[in-house]
This record gives C-alpha cells, structure tokens and sequence, in this order.
C-alpha cells in the first residue's frame, strides 16, 4: 500500500477490504472446499472441520484492489488475510445454523448478483476484445505530446521498510554480509512495495518526504546502500537503482503510461458503440419518454508522470 498514510491506517484499511472482498464467497467453506478445482491444495487452516486452502487464499487475494495485493505478499499481510478469511467462515457458519443462507433476501440477492456478475463478464470480454491499442497509436500520441513527456532529472531505488530501528539494523548487517536485497524487501518489509523486491520506480525530487529524499540524492553508485533512514513511516534502507538526466523521456519508457492514458476514452468508444449495436436489432418501449442526455465534450487525455506505487510520498 502507497505509505502516504501510517502503517496502522495501511493494516486496517486491508483488513476491512478483505472482509468485504470475501462476503462474494460461497456459503458455505465445506461446499467450496469440496468444490475447489485443486484437491491437493495446502490447508492453511480449518475452523470447526471446514478447511480453507492456499487456493482459497489466492483466489481471494485476486479479488482485492492491487495496492491491496500487494500487503498479502507480506507475513503481517499474509497473516491478516488468513485471519480474515477465519473469520468469513465463522460468520457463514453461524449465518447457515441461523439459516440466512436459505433466507429469500438472501436468494433474491444472489439473483440479482448473478444479473450482474454475467453483464459485468460480457462486457469485459467485449470492450476488451476491441479496446486494443496498436502501437502506431501509441507512438502518433507520443508524437504529438512530446512536452507532456518533458522530466527533471530522475533516480530509480528500491527500499526496505520496517517498523523498528532494531530490524532496520539487522537487515542492514544482513545486506553488508551480502544477503540478497530483494529477497530481504519481500520477506521483511512492510510496505506494499515489498512485492516487487521494494522497486520504487523512477521519481525525481519534490516526490518523497524530505529525510527519505535527501538520503536517496546523496547515493550515486549503483547498488549502493544508504544507512538508517528514519521518516514518519518507519525505518528504511534504501538502495540506489540507477539515475536518469532530465529530458524527453523515451517512447518505451512511456508507452505503458500512454497506453493507460488513453485506454479509458478507448473503452468507452467501445462501449458506446455495443450499446447502440444492441438497442438496433431490440425493441425497446418506454412507459415514458427518456430525458434526453446533454452532450459531452470531447476530452483528449494527457498522461502525467504518477508517483511511485509505494513510495513515503511526500504530502
């Protein structure tokens, strides 16, 4: 998760997501572990007899939000997912000996929820299907935008967050004995960045907090090591990834960014289109008269150099 908030605030706001993310599971976890495609899966825990899988852990971590994720690949993550999905089961066992799951509000739910899972899939798999973005587009974007691809110069590191100066330190004598850096990010950070070997990405000065900015612009080597980073956020290590001039970025270097840009106006041409092919071979009656929707202006998007994905962004 993007630390712009406390590591207190981060835990929270993932327990509460997975809650909510899991009320889509069946149930019953008996039904669905008898029904899981993996009979081999590894049980990570069983509550009253009824086992929860690493298959059922994976496939409710896909149904997070991915700054989400990205805390499930922690052990602190990891470990609340778990205890979350506990949870679940508890509650869907105890709602099935009060018998909500056989309760109409309940039935009338799942059918309206199966109208929406089945629009939902059409639509994905038809928008995606002919929303796809050649690569001369690409580049005709680029061409024609070349000053919103300007940037100040700009450095690209990996950290290492932990909550206490005393696991900051024995992670830093790890790494001068020569252990492994990204392995050490995924298994001991806490930040959402920890999946990604703690890669921040490319960012230039004004982005971080001050302390973690000046650490990072006093690096210059690659691979190189900073000590002890303290900020509001906890304790980093920071190593310096590599260093870019100020300039017009490189067609390659944006094209997944202009790509992101301009994929939203493209779907909803798309869209717009499905809809009108539909309604000509329906017919439609309207106990009144539609309002007619005012006419929107065009919008050309303009993509815009985002922050880091997990960075102590600076407020």
């Amino acid at each position: 998760m993007n630390i712009r908030t406390s590591i207190n605030v981060a835990a929270a706001v993932f327990a509460l997501a997975t809650l909510v993310a899991c009320q889509g599971g069946s149930s019953s976890s008996k039904d669905s572990s008898s029904s899981s495609a993996n009979k081999n899966a590894k049980v990570i825990a069983t509550v009253n007899g009824a086992k929860i899988t690493s298959e059922d852990f994976e496939r409710e971590v896909k149904t997070l939000p991915e700054y989400i994720q990205a805390m499930a690949s922690t052990p602190q993550g990891k470990q609340e997912m778990i205890d979350t999905l506990v949870m679940r089961e508890l509650i869907l066992q105890q709602a099935a000996k009060d018998g909500i799951d056989k309760s109409k509000d309940v039935e009338e739910k799942l059918a309206e929820l199966k109208k929406r899972v089945v629009v939902d899939t059409y639509l994905k798999k038809k928008v995606e299907a002919d929303s796809k973005i050649s690569d001369e587009e690409l580049k005709k974007f680029y061409e024609q935008h070349l000053d919103k691809f300007k940037a100040g110069e700009q450095i690209r590191a990996s950290h290492i967050l932990v909550k206490t100066e005393a696991e900051a330190q024995a992670i830093l004598d790890q790494l001068k004995k020569g252990a492994n850096f990204e392995e050490l990010a995924k298994t001991k950070s806490v930040d959402s960045s920890a999946s990604k070997g703690g890669d921040l990405g490319w960012f230039g000065k004004g982005n971080m907090v001050p302390a973690f900015e000046k650490a990072v612009f006093s690096l210059n080597k690659e691979g190189q090591l900073s000590g002890i980073v303290k900020t509001d956020f906890g304790y980093h290590i920071i190593k310096f990834v590599g260093k870019r001039p100020a300039g017009t970025r490189a067609f390659d270097e944006v094209k997944d960014q202009i790509k992101a840009a301009i994929m939203p106006q493209k779907q909803q041409q798309v869209f717009m289109k499905l809809k009108e092919d539909l309604k000509k071979g329906a017919k439609i009656e309207f106990a009144e008269p539609p309002a007619v929707p005012a006419k929107p202006e065009a919008v050309v998007p303009a993509p815009s150099t985002p922050a880091p994905a997990s960075a102590p962004v600076k407020k």
